[in-house]
């Protein structure tokens, strides 16, 4: 239901974490094959990586390594889809929902994917576009978006992209 234009794929990851407000030094639980781009938001945002193990067959996280690590820091989970491929997000949203953690999508590489009828960057709590010229859906240079379904987290996502404020001149 909303999207926010940012400078590139990896500000967008850095707002979404921060959007969260997720608690200091928390663990976020993401695919150990990702690229380096997602584990660097984490730690500048001042958290920890939990890397987990993926799928074989579709290099997306495994549903049973995710739900192994989980400690009592963990806030949030990174869903990585790759190649074009989504993640099998409805186990994740389980896990997340069991254990009261914030599900962040990094759609990078995955434009217009969908899972089951519902398409990547509307599933979770908050995602993350890369528009990189080598990308799925590359610009003309550099690009990123944010996504959610939240209202309060858009205004979130938009003053934190836009120093502060909500509407230009402000």
């Amino acid at each position: 239901n909303h999207c926010v234009g940012v400078g590139n794929g990896t500000d967008a990851l850095e707002i979404a974490i921060e959007a969260l407000c997720l608690p200091p030094n928390s663990e976020i639980i993401m695919p150990a094959n990702s690229f380096i781009a997602s584990s660097e938001a984490v730690t500048r945002c001042g958290h920890s990586v939990v890397f987990a193990d993926v799928c074989k067959d579709s290099y997306v996280l495994r549903i049973s390594d995710v739900a192994n690590r989980i400690t009592s820091r963990t806030a949030a989970i990174i869903a990585v889809h790759l190649y074009g491929h989504p993640c099998y997000i409805g186990g994740l949203l389980e896990l997340a929902e069991k254990y009261n953690l914030r599900l962040i999508e990094d759609c990078a590489q995955a434009h217009g994917a969908k899972y089951k009828d519902r398409v990547v960057g509307g599933i979770g709590d908050i995602a993350a576009f890369s528009f990189c010229p080598g990308k799925n859906l590359g610009a003309y240079g550099d690009g990123g978006a944010v996504t959610t379904n939240d209202a309060d987290l858009a205004v979130k996502v938009k003053m934190i992209a836009n120093h502060g404020r909500v509407a230009k001149y402000d």
